[in-house]
């Protein structure tokens, strides 16, 4: 099974090819950087936005370049208040030749009120960096999730789950459909 992912970033891949792993044999799986086409710090609806346009503009990017999948992944990180309080998610998107369409979410971790004005004005990246010293190692496949969680918890395994929300329409079959 040939899959795509709209990032060149290896921790979001890893976690794509883990969750891909749980439910299909013989994946082989390529990053390819696009365009989200919504601002650096997605807010709300423009998460998903974010998500699926990345997937329409890699389909777009395959079938210019003539390169062969059958899956198209993507997942976008932002800033929420959609359940009453702020949080950071990830949405996935998952999409076959036939754009039949799936998504799913990470687990969501709480941004502190008098940090969520910051956040949608420049980044969550940017507010990590201010929080945490040069020495503290933010910058590796663990992502700020990691520092947050004092280790439990990573990028990859945030992307992981939110990916495996994603799948459940595929490796449901008719049921889900």
């Amino acid at each position: 099974m040939k899959v795509i992912v709209a990032t060149k970033n290896q921790g979001k891949i890893e976690g794509a090819k883990r969750a891909l792993n749980y439910y299909f044999k013989d994946i082989e799986i390529e990053g390819i950087a696009v365009n989200s086409d919504v601002g650096e710090q997605p807010v709300n609806d423009e998460i998903y936005i974010g998500a699926k346009n990345r997937v329409k503009n890699l389909k777009e990017y395959c079938k210019q370049n003539n390169i062969k999948a059958d899956l198209y992944l993507s997942i976008e990180s932002g800033i929420t208040n959609s359940l009453g309080r702020w949080m950071i998610t990830n949405i996935a998107v998952v999409e076959d030749n036939n754009e039949f369409e799936s998504y799913g979410t990470s687990p969501s971790f709480p941004v502190p009120d008098r940090l969520v004005n910051d956040v949608i004005n420049t980044n969550l990246s940017e507010v990590m960096n201010n929080m945490f010293t040069k020495d503290d190692d933010r910058h590796n496949k663990g992502g700020g999730i990691q520092l947050l969680t004092h280790e439990k918890i990573t990028r990859i395994d945030l992307t992981e789950s939110a990916f495996v929300m994603a799948l459940t329409k595929y490796i449901n079959g008719k049921i889900w459909r």
